[in-house]
């Protein structure tokens, strides 16, 4: 692809001391690529260029895009770094709405104050299944959605929050669910979260861990080619979800990194 060795770093931004990139950092290091990892809210500093980086990844976190805060302004502010050097961002969850915010567009909760909160079906739109396959159902842990901004390209859609995935470039990427999640990240959730489950439209935590076991394979599966189409340039299918630690995808090609996941 073309890397040089110093480019085989991705900025990981985190929200919460404990936070874990969980299963997008450990495939990326697989993969070959080491994690610098930053936690604004706790006062480290974003770079002011990627020269050196691969990509950058923003996660979740249980704040909002719309806060006041002033690690999420400069976040959100920050996002023009990559954008302008074209460099490969993918924003998850609160990471996708800050990327909406920076383009432009609006992070709200639903009219009627449905959430998502446990396994939903998606729907992939026509540019989407260009794109790649994606699954049936997704996990999700969010009270706010997103606007569309004006030029992105919408690859997935859903019934209550139909913006759940989009391309802005060549670059950018927002998706709005949760496949990183690992069995232990999704216990500790379901147990930190649990308050949240009285919500309009969220489901019991029986059942996000009962559609782990019935979802969570194709799940990650689709996680496995979207990160190689990300920050590999690669082609699909040619792994499965359970090959993850011998892949040999384009996006794997690189020796293992040496850092351990946070």
């Amino acid at each position: 692809m073309g890397r040089g060795i110093e480019e085989k770093k991705i900025l990981i931004v985190l929200h919460q001391e404990m936070s874990s990139p969980g299963r997008v950092g450990q495939l990326l290091q697989r993969s070959g690529f080491t994690l610098d990892i930053r936690r604004p809210p706790l006062g480290d500093r974003l770079p002011e260029t990627m020269a050196g980086y691969a990509g950058a990844v923003i996660f979740g976190g249980p704040m909002s895009a719309n806060d006041h805060d002033e690690f999420v302004r400069r976040e959100t502010d920050w996002l023009a770094v990559p954008l302008k050097e074209d460099k490969p961002f993918l924003g998850i969850c609160l990471g996708a709405q800050m990327l909406v915010k920076h383009l432009g567009g609006q992070v709200k909760s639903h009219d009627d104050g449905l959430v998502e909160i446990g396994w939903y079906p998606i729907r992939a739109t026509e540019a989407g299944r260009r794109l790649m396959h994606w699954p049936e159902m997704v996990y999700q842990f969010h009270r706010e959605g997103f606007s569309l901004p004006s030029g992105a390209t919408l690859l997935a859609t859903a019934e209550h929050y139909p913006n759940q995935a989009f391309r802005y470039g060549r670059n950018a990427w927002g998706v709005q669910f949760h496949a990183e999640l690992t069995r232990l990240m999704m216990q500790r959730w379901v147990v930190h979260g649990a308050h949240r489950f009285v919500l309009p439209g969220a489901q019991p935590g029986r059942d996000h861990l009962g559609g782990r076991l019935i979802w969570d394979t194709h799940l990650k599966q689709w996680l496995v080619e979207f990160l190689d189409i990300v920050f590999g340039g690669g082609s699909r299918g040619r792994v499965t979800a359970g090959d993850e630690a011998t892949a040999h995808k384009p996006l794997a090609r690189r020796q293992v990194g040496r850092r351990g996941v946070a």
